[in-house]
Order: C-alpha cells, then structure tokens, then sequence
C-alpha cells in the first residue's frame, strides 16, 4: 500500500520528536540540525523543514540556532493527559497565594528534568518567568528534589552519572551525585526540601511531593520567595504545602517518570 506524502512527514516528525526529547529526558547532548539528520538517516534539507515546522508548531524549540529541544506545546498536550487533578490544581495554587503571598508551582519530572504543569497567576512579579512547559534541572531545584524524595542514594547515583553539573544552578546548587543525595538526607529530617539559591540567585523554593493513592510519587508542589518570606517560617509553610499536596494526590494519576 502507497503511503501519502502526508502520511510520510507525519512519521518523519513523530521520529524527530521522539529523538529530541529522549535525549532530553536521558541528559544527553542536544543537537543541530545535521546532527539530527546523521541520527534519523535522513536528509539535511528535509530535516530542516521538519524541525523549523514542529517549532512553528510549539512542539521543538530553539534558541539563537543552537540545539532543539522539547518545545513548550509538548508538555501542554502531557499535562492534558491528567486534565482532572490538574485542572484541580489552579485552585489550589491560587490558595497557596492567599494564604502564603509565596508564588507557586505544579511540577512533574521527566528522567533529569523538571517539566512545569502549571504556575501561580502571580508569577508576572520580578523573576517569575515560569510558563508550563518550562525545563529545569531535578537536581538542583526544591520541585526537582522533591520528586526524588524516594530515591535511595544508588538510584540518584545512576539517574545522575551523565549529568554535566558544571555550570549549572545557583550558588548553592550541588556539584555531584553525592551532593544531592547529602542535600535529600538533610531534608528527610525535616519532612520538606528547602532549596536556597540553589537555581536561581536569591531564590528560595519549599516543596514537597505529591503522592498518588498507592503511595508514589506523582508531583511536585513548590513555593518560591525570597530568604527573609521562607526561612523563619519554613515548618508552618510546609505543613500549608502538606495539606494541599494530600487534597491534590487523592486525584493525581502518575505522572511521568524516567
């Protein structure tokens, strides 16, 4: 049977996709456009129209015609998949605003990443650049870390060797697998992780997993703010952050995981 011209592209760009974000999701080298082609055994020039139409499309991205990667419409389309407990979730992050004045996440996690479901409507303030489908590193965010709360130190281990962390992160975002497992037994004690500029310079981030009815881990809820708006009250906001997340899990499917 002929396969239509249509047919045909859509296959080639369902490939394109599929290699992109495997190699996002196993922290891999990104790659260009002929790179992309050597790995499909296609054509440079057929490469090329595909890529620039799934960026046109929302579903590769590209950043002054560097690398692709997953673009912000991928993740968009994911999170309709568990359109029941994440459409529950806006109104649990705009109650996490009232009662906390702290901006607030939905995250999930993706191998070593970090995909953001969906934000607080205040994160239009200084430095809330947040949009779903924003990608973050898992080992040096408070949602990332959260999402790795039952990780034991051998799994971090490998989920981590092919890290590059070089570069990465804030001031104080760890360096090596043994750093992150250092940070996650420290916050195990106090029952949240309490992330201080390890992304971003003088952004503080509390989170705490979100547990589906069987127990695992589905998300991540996460408040940002500053040291001063997080430190001194880091229990009281972790046990708001609790609450929330048990409401939200009852209704949580799993989430992704890599």
């Amino acid at each position: 049977m002929d396969v239509s011209p249509e047919a045909s592209s859509l296959a080639q760009g369902l490939r394109l996709v599929r290699l992109v974000t495997d190699r996002e999701k196993q922290g891999r080298q990104l790659l260009g456009v002929s790179q992309l082609a050597a790995e499909l055994d296609m054509e440079q020039s057929r490469v090329s129209r595909l890529a620039q139409e799934l960026c046109d499309l929302g579903l590769l991205e590209r950043v002054d015609r560097g690398p692709f990667r997953t673009g912000p419409r991928f993740f968009s389309l994911a999170a309709a998949l568990n359109a029941g407990w994440v459409h529950q979730s806006r109104a649990e992050l705009e109650e996490l605003v009232s009662a906390l004045d702290l901006r607030s996440r939905l995250s999930v996690r993706d191998g070593v990443r970090v995909l953001l479901l969906r934000s607080s409507t205040n994160n239009s303030v200084l430095g809330g650049f947040a949009k779903p489908g924003m990608v973050t590193p898992v080992w040096c965010t408070g949602s990332g870390r959260a999402l790795l709360w039952d990780h034991s130190v051998t799994e971090l281990e490998s989920l981590l060797a092919e890290v590059n962390f070089i570069g990465v992160g804030g001031p104080a975002a760890a360096h090596s697998a043994a750093e992150v497992a250092g940070l996650m037994e420290r916050d195990r004690t106090q029952g949240f992780v309490l992330a201080a500029e390890e992304f971003e310079h003088g952004v503080w981030e509390l989170a705490v997993p979100v547990r589906e009815s069987g127990g695992r881990i589905a998300a991540a809820l996460s408040v940002l703010g500053s040291r001063s708006s997080l430190e001194a009250s880091a229990s009281e906001i972790a046990a708001v952050l609790q609450s929330a997340s048990t409401r939200l899990g009852a209704g949580a499917e799993l989430a992704v995981q890599g």
